[in-house]
This record gives structure tokens, C-alpha cells and sequence, in this order.
């Protein structure tokens, strides 16, 4: 996609964002945004540009640490909770509680019978949130191995990527079958008509990006939202993803 061209079209986009914003003030909605996907999947990106002019006091940002010794003895969804919005905000999850369905499953950092439990627990939880009001929109970007290993290579040189090396990024590449089967079961166990998953596909970042916003406008409608329908090649529902996601 050609620069001018992608800044021309983010523009509008973040322009209807706000609109949007400033309407789902009005309505007192209350919206959570849940980012999940492997490593350099592109989430940091996506949610800087939908957040960029966004309403500071109506927005926030979550990307919570590993928890604390006091935060391990609690109820898994506990911690999660206490960041939902309230009437009239919107919160971006930059990995939420999902991180039991992946990274902790994939690394041992749970034990499976506590994996089980969050897989059969999720699905009530949530529709306690949606019952609650709350619109809660769930994507996977979904990455091939072969962009995630050259985008992980990149941060490692390139001197304002500095704060995404992680020391986990070299288990994503050693682990990748097992992050794969653990994302199937996740998506399999948690995907329902009132919290479905949604998968975009974003090894070309800027598509990925344009389609996210366009997605997350037609999820919350509001009044008359000129945005096209986001591409059905990059977007689309998890329940058609067969053969789609990258193995």
C-alpha cells in the first residue's frame, strides 16, 4: 500500500474513530477491546493508531505485568476486573486474560488443570460482562512464522525497538506448534455468539491496521458511520478460520 495512500485512509478512519468515540460518550457505553495474538503480531501498532486521538480520560490502555506473589492467590479474573470500563469508556486489553490460554499454557507458567479451568471459565465470565452492557470485541492477529521470525530479528537490531525485545520472543519461534494448538483450543472452547473471536490476518501491518478500525466501527454502529466493511481476506470470524490460520 502506497504511504500517502495508507495515511489518507488512516486518517478518515481515526476521524470516524473519534466521532464514534464522542457518540459512545453519549450512549454511556462501556467497551472492551481485547488484542491477543503471538509475539510481533502487530497488536502494539494496531492499538497506537486507534488510540492516538482517542479521548485520554475516556481511554485507557491495559497491558498488566506478570502478577505478584499477592495476585497469584487470587481469583484468576480478578486482577482483569478491576481495569473494565465504566459508562462512557472504552479499554484496550493488550493481552487480557487470555495470556492463561497461551503463553502460560505454552511456557508452564500454569498448570494444566488450571489451564482447563480458565478455558471452561472464560465463556461465563464473559457473559456475565456482556450481560453487564458491556460490548466486548475479542481479535486474534493471527501471524505466519515466517514474518514473525523476520520481525523479531528486526527489533533485535533496530534501536527504537529496544523496549519490545522480550526474553520469551526466542521460545515463539522453538514453541510454534504448541502455540498454534494451544490458540486452536482457545479459540475452539471460547468462541460464542456473545463473545466471538474475530481473526485478522496482519502479515501486511498496514491492512492489518486499516481493517482492525474498520472492523471495531462496524461493531459499535454508530449513526451514520461511513466506513467500508473491513476485507473479508484479513478479517473475518473465527468459526470460518479452517485452513485460514497459520499453522
Amino acid at each position: 500500500m502506497a504511504k500517502d495512500n495508507y495515511a489518507d485512509t488512516l486518517e478518515a478512519l481515526q476521524i470516524q474513530l473519534v466521532e464514534t468515540q464522542a457518540w459512545a460518550i453519549e450512549q454511556e457505553m462501556k467497551i472492551v477491546i481485547v488484542f491477543e495474538g503471538r509475539d510481533a503480531a502487530g497488536k502494539d501498532g494496531a492499538i497506537k493508531r486507534m488510540t492516538e486521538f482517542m479521548a485520554p480520560r475516556q481511554t485507557r490502555v491495559v497491558a498488566l505485568p506478570k502478577p505478584n506473589d499477592r495476585e497469584l492467590t487470587q481469583w484468576y479474573f480478578q486482577r482483569y476486573a478491576a481495569h473494565l470500563p465504566a459508562a462512557g469508556e472504552v479499554v484496550f486489553f493488550n493481552r487480557s486474560w487470555y495470556n492463561r490460554a497461551g503463553v502460560e499454557a505454552v511456557m508452564g507458567f500454569c498448570t494444566p488443570a488450571q489451564h482447563e479451568r480458565f478455558l471452561h471459565d472464560a465463556p461465563h465470565f464473559e457473559r456475565m460482562l456482556t450481560q453487564s452492557g458491556a460490548v466486548l470485541i475479542k481479535l486474534w492477529l493471527d501471524i505466519s512464522q515466517e514474518e514473525q521470525s523476520r520481525r523479531l530479528d528486526e527489533r533485535t537490531t533496530h534501536p527504537l525497538k529496544r523496549f519490545k525485545v522480550s526474553p520469551l520472543d526466542a521460545e515463539a519461534q522453538k514453541r510454534w506448534s504448541d502455540y498454534s494448538a494451544a490458540r486452536d483450543q482457545m479459540l475452539e472452547r471460547t468462541h460464542f455468539d456473545y463473545a466471538p473471536w474475530t481473526i485478522v490476518a496482519t502479515d501486511n501491518k498496514k491492512k492489518a491496521r486499516l481493517n482492525i478500525i474498520r472492523h471495531v466501527l462496524h461493531q459499535l454502529n454508530c449513526p451514520g458511520l461511513e466506513a467500508k466493511q473491513p476485507d473479508p481476506d484479513i478479517v473475518f470470524s473465527a468459526d470460518k478460520a479452517e485452513g485460514r490460520l497459520a499453522k
